[in-house]
């Protein structure tokens, strides 16, 4: 029995372009991203991160100026997102940005969790996306949430349907 062989990957200058446009839609198209003021930091398929920089508008217990507990789950679930996205990038990796892009059109959140570990004080806060499974209409990832001091703030769990 023979093995096919490995499927082409795409060029680097389509990866770029893959990159780029990841990057749009998580710090332009999206909106309330852009409220929250997520940026991406790194698209690794092991890790996929995003960070913010704490602001006023962003606190949630005023006489503690701690992160509110809404952006702490908003950020991990679109953490989880970049994560779900850039595995699927990675698992057709020979198709052009604009069909990994219409993949990306039937992505949702099905199931979340947060746990509040920490009280989020900080500077800067860094989430990181951790693919457990791509399967052909689940996808599970966990997240965590960490300050600039390196205090894990929060962790996370969830489920997105991919099909």
């Amino acid at each position: 029995m023979h093995a096919s062989p490995p499927a082409p990957r795409r060029t680097a200058a389509e990866q770029a372009r893959l990159e780029n446009m990841l990057r749009e839609i998580f710090e332009q198209h999206v909106r309330f991203n852009e409220v929250v003021g997520l940026r991406v930091v790194s698209l690794a398929p092991e890790g996929p991160q995003m960070a913010f920089d704490m602001r006023p508008e962003l606190i949630g217990h005023y006489l503690h100026g701690r992160l509110h507990g809404g952006v702490i789950t908003t950020t991990l679930d679109t953490t989880a997102g970049l994560a779900v996205m850039v595995g699927i990038a990675e698992k057709f990796g020979s198709e052009t940005t604009e069909q990994i892009a219409h993949r990306f059109g039937r992505i949702g959140t099905i199931d979340l969790r947060t746990d509040f570990l920490q009280q989020g004080i900080g500077k800067r806060f860094t989430a990181t996306g951790r693919l457990v499974r791509l399967g052909g209409r689940i996808a599970t990832v966990q997240m965590t949430l960490e300050s600039d001091t390196g205090l894990l703030v929060a962790t996370g769990t969830a489920s997105y349907v991919v099909s």
